[in-house]
């Protein structure tokens, strides 16, 4: 694997040193959709590393998601201080939240994974891999073939952001108030 070494360090430098590729390359995304399938990832080491693979059933799709926190109305009469909160943030990331998007679209396909590939003031770039369920390719193919009888892994937090946004990342002492999930571990469900 030693050429995707030298992609991976590359990308990373690009990163770092604000390079003007990477600043030209977004101010390109940004004229595009939201959504948008591409032919094939920009950062093919790290696509790799997730699972793709450059095979038939197999869409790579960027999607867009705006930065911040989610923001309430003003409460008509008005509310005490401590109950006065503007801005909350999400308990989804917004990874997450980009695989969701591309799930909607896409209806025929399930989410494998996904990465960040960058971001502006405004919004954060990630590429979301999917696989289409109904392709006999991907259904003979061993690695993809437990995955697309799992539908709905982007809602129910089965991909990796999911995983970690559910608490549920790591093993140990520590997590058995994330287990099965935090809502059920709180009402003292056990399963």
């Amino acid at each position: 694997m030693g050429a995707y070494k030298y992609i991976k360090q590359n990308f990373q430098n690009e990163y770092k040193n604000r390079e003007q590729i990477l600043k030209s390359r977004v101010s390109e995304w940004m004229k595009g959709p939201s959504l948008e399938r591409i032919e094939k990832p920009s950062n093919i080491a790290r696509a790799r590393e997730l699972g793709y693979k450059a095979k038939q059933g197999v869409i790579v799709v960027r999607s867009c998601i705006r930065k911040g926190m989610r923001k309430r109305e003003k409460p008509r009469g008005g509310r005490k201080p401590s109950k006065n909160g503007r801005f909350f943030s999400y308990s989804k990331s917004l990874q997450s939240m980009a695989e969701e998007r591309a799930a909607r679209k896409y209806l025929n396909a399930e989410v494998l994974n996904s990465y960040y590939v960058g971001e502006d003031g405004r919004y954060k770039f990630f590429e979301v891999i999917l696989i289409d369920r109904t392709n006999s390719v991907i259904l003979s193919d061993p690695l993809y073939s437990n995955v697309v009888k799992l539908k709905g892994r982007a809602f129910r937090g089965l991909t990796s952001s999911g995983i970690k946004h559910r608490g549920i990342l790591h093993k140990g002492k520590t997590t058995k108030i994330s287990r099965p999930s935090v809502r059920s571990a709180q009402r003292g469900i056990r399963v």
